[in-house]
């Protein structure tokens, strides 16, 4: 019989420690975004860590900004960033407050509210790709700069939650260098996914961007 998914809201203390250390154990768990048309839920498939200023990969690295005052802290918060000029990436932040890290959340499972991504995700071709990818991710989720700070462990009506879910075993959580990520952040083996699952998204090394004269 397979077990029901623990619906008890994670706390701060387990978002109060290192990075690579809560950035695994994310896997399994559940996110809940609640939105005025309803409750979304996604099952976390995949992730990558991003350390602060000892990460030449991270949004911190080079110390505190207006952007990523976020990952600054307190733990159990969520960073919001806009990239591209066109998408939003969503990270849970860690560790001790002032010591900046967090956790991107990559990809998973829509286990309900699959109608509501549907209607924002119309390009994705079946469910699994509706949570496909970090920026598909917080599409599907409504997740943009205006819940950038929100408070994940402030409770259940919040507009974000991880609730216990089921975490991954751990011979079934994969590790690798993290996606586009390239420079002397590309040798840290941060991103980590659940075996086999089809919601995971396609690895891609980091491809320099070409700059026109």
């Amino acid at each position: 019989m397979i077990a029901a998914p623990d619906r008890t809201p994670l706390p701060r203390a387990f978002f109060d420690r290192p990075v690579l250390e809560v950035a695994p154990d994310l896997l399994g768990r559940i996110l809940v975004r609640n939105t005025p048309d309803g409750p979304i839920e996604l099952r976390i498939t995949e992730v990558e860590a991003y350390a602060g200023e000892v990460d030449p990969g991270s949004h911190a690295y080079r110390g505190r900004t207006a952007r990523n005052g976020v990952m600054f802290g307190p733990p159990g918060h969520v960073y919001v960033y806009f990239t591209y000029g066109m998408w939003h990436c969503m990270n849970l932040v860690c560790g001790p407050e002032g010591l900046a890290s967090a956790v991107l959340l990559r990809a998973g499972e829509i286990t309900e509210g699959a109608e509501l991504t549907r209607q924002r995700r119309l390009s994705a071709r079946n469910d699994k790709e509706l949570a496909k990818g970090p920026a598909r991710l917080a599409t599907a989720l409504d997740v943009d700069r205006s819940l950038d700070g929100t408070d994940v462990c402030a409770g259940t009506d919040a507009p974000l939650t991880v609730l216990a879910g089921i975490p991954t075993d751990p011979d079934q959580v994969r590790s690798g260098p993290r996606t586009g990520v390239g420079g002397e952040g590309s040798v840290h083996p941060w991103r980590f996914w659940t075996a086999n699952d089809p919601t995971v998204s396609p690895y891609r090394a980091h491809s320099p961007r070409r700059h026109r004269t």
